[in-house]
Parts: structure tokens; C-alpha cells; sequence
């Protein structure tokens, strides 16, 4: 028997379980603290020493290169972000190369750049505290919260403003414009990248969410059109109340106070619809922006008048008739019943 007082053949068992247990060592694994680290230690110096310097130097590299490539992706950003907006008014299907235009498209890439540098900035923020040892799971939970609560509440207002700012971009109406806005129309009055301000021509204002405007008419835009429609008795001369129409238009056009707002020479375009009541002719006229009102008032007035002189009526209007009278001589002007 061995000399433990054990069977032989339990001695054997007893040594390799022994022997297993000896050679079973839990061995933690040693953190790669960095080149810095390992540089320190062997350069002689202590845990706390390598420790030391490798907070020094590494972090405050770190967060150098951090602010400096927030700085560097916020200016390409910019640069994207006013690319980006030139694109999209060179393909706006209502494209006008105006001051006012290159204006408002400066306007909004400063703006939307400034909001991504921002962006851009606040991510780096954030690194740099992660950096120094601040726990972020916190603040990033309770902004991740705010932000799904403020998307759900502010939608339509996100809606506005990305509206908001095509139109400033596209230029597709400005102050002082004259507007129809799905069924809203008058004078524009204020543009903004979240409301339309019309002024109706009573004197209603209508405040119009740019995110609801589907069909927008401007007749302010580069040039105007003046159109007149004038009726005449369906036994009129047409051709002699075209002459008086094109007379009329031809001598308010070389008048010099009209001379810079009429575009073109005055067209007449002849008849436009006849029906019961008389004939329709039409008179257009191509002006600057926003004179064609003015205009087409002085026109049917001056119209009126020539018609007048050449004895040309219109829809309704009697006139008097000279009828015979006993032994073929002429009677007293009688009129015609209405």
C-alpha cells in the first residue's frame, strides 16, 4: 500500500486530480492601456506615472482632433448644404434669376448652415464629455425621449418649414406680389418659412401655413397681362369696334406715362364669345409686373367713350329708331320696347 494508507489504485486518481487542480490557475486579463502606457512602464516608470502621462497627452490629442474635425465637416457641411439649395433653384420649375431670388437662397443656406455646424457641434460636445469620463447614456436616453415627443407634436410645423423654405428658395412669390393661394388670394404681405401673410383686396388678411399650400398663381411674376373684354350689340359692325378698340389701346400705349409699363404693342384678339346677350371681343395687353389692373381700368374707360362717338352699342342698349310716317316722310325718333 502506498504510504498515505490509500489503495494503489485510488493513489493514482488522487495524484492527477492533484496534479489538475494545481495546474487550473484563473489568470485575469491585463487591460491594453495604450502605446503610451506600455512606453511609460518601460521607460521605468510607475503604474500611476504611465497612468499620467497617458491622460495627459492622449485625451487632450484626442479632443484636438475631435473640435478640429467638427470644425472642418462643419464648413464642408455649409458648402454642401448652399450647393444643395443652388441645385434646387436652377431646377425649380418656376425659375426666375432675379436679385431677389440670389437674396433669399443666400439667406436660407446661411441659416440651414449654421444649423448643421451647430449639429455638427453639439455631436462633438457630446465625445469630448465621453472623453473626459462623463456617463452620456443619460443625457443621450432623455434627449433620444424629448426628441420622439417633439416629432409627434410638431410635425405639421416641420411640414411648414421645409414648405417655408422652397418657396424662399424657388422665389415663387414675394412681398408685395399679387397671389392666389388655394383660394386665398390679394397682395402678399409677408413670407416667412412657416406662414404666408395675403391681404385680400376687402381687406381680410388670410394667414396661409406654407406646408397647406398645394397650387400657388402669381401674376406679379416677370411680367403681367392686361385683358380686357369688351361687349358690343350682336348687330354691331365688329370690325369698325375692333378699330375703335386698337385706336384706343395704340394711343394709350405711346402716351409717356405708359410708355415704360406697356411691354409690347397692344393686341386685339378679336372675337372672344358671342352669345345671346351680344358680342365679346378681346383686347390684351402685356405689362410690368403688377400694372395690368391700372391699366385695364383706363383702358375700358377710354373704350367706353370711343364706342360712344362711333355710335356703337352695346349689350341692351337702345338706341333710337326713325321710322316712316305718313306719305313716306320721316317721324319722330321712336325707341324700341325693351
Amino acid at each position: 500500500m502506498p504510504r498515505d494508507g490509500r489503495p494503489a489504485g485510488q493513489a493514482g486518481w488522487v495524484d492527477r486530480e492533484s496534479v489538475a487542480r494545481r495546474s487550473v490557475t484563473t489568470v485575469a486579463p491585463v487591460p491594453d492601456q495604450g502605446y503610451l502606457y506600455e512606453l511609460g512602464r518601460k521607460l521605468g516608470l510607475s503604474d500611476f506615472g504611465a497612468r499620467t502621462l497617458q491622460f495627459i497627452v492622449v485625451r487632450p490629442l484626442k479632443i484636438v482632433l475631435i473640435v478640429a474635425a467638427a470644425v472642418v465637416l462643419g464648413r464642408l457641411a455649409a458648402r454642401a448644404v448652399r450647393r444643395l439649395l443652388k441645385g434646387a433653384q436652377a431646377r425649380a420649375p418656376i425659375k426666375v434669376s432675379s436679385p431677389r431670388a440670389q437674396q433669399r437662397a443666400d439667406t436660407i443656406a446661411d441659416v440651414l448652415g449654421g444649423m448643421v455646424k451647430a449639429t455638427i457641434l453639439v455631436i462633438a460636445a457630446f465625445m469630448v464629455l465621453s472623453e473626459l469620463g462623463v456617463n452620456l447614456a443619460p443625457l443621450i436616453a432623455g434627449a433620444g425621449i424629448a426628441g420622439i415627443a417633439v416629432g409627434f407634436g410638431a410635425q405639421s410645423l416641420v411640414k411648414d418649414f421645409i414648405s417655408g423654405m422652397f418657396i424662399l428658395v424657388e422665389d415663387q412669390y414675394g412681398v408685395g406680389d399679387q397671389v392666389e393661394l388655394d383660394g386665398a388670394s390679394g397682395t402678399v404681405e409677408d413670407v416667412s418659412l412657416r406662414v404666408t401673410r395675403v391681404r385680400a383686396v376687402d381687406g381680410t388678411v388670410w394667414f396661409v401655413p406654407n406646408g397647406e399650400i398645394r397650387k400657388v398663381g402669381n401674376s406679379s411674376m416677370e411680367w403681367s397681362r392686361a385683358v380686357i373684354d369688351v361687349q358690343v350689340a350682336t348687330d354691331a359692325d365688329v370690325t369698325k369696334a375692333m378699330d375703335g378698340i386698337a385706336a384706343v389701346a395704340t394711343e394709350v400705349a405711346e402716351e409717356p406715362a405708359w410708355s415704360g409699363i406697356i411691354l409690347e404693342p397692344p393686341e386685339v384678339w378679336g372675337v372672344h364669345a358671342v352669345d345671346a346677350t351680344g358680342i365679346t371681343l378681346r383686347l390684351v395687353v402685356k405689362t410690368a409686373p403688377k400694372e395690368q389692373a391700372a391699366l385695364a381700368r383706363l383702358l375700358r374707360a377710354r373704350i367706353v367713350d370711343k364706342l360712344r362717338q362711333e355710335g356703337i352699342r352695346g349689350p341692351g342698349q337702345l338706341v333710337p329708331v326713325v321710322a316712316p310716317g305718313p306719305g313716306g316722310t320721316a317721324d319722330q325718333p321712336t325707341t324700341p320696347p325693351a
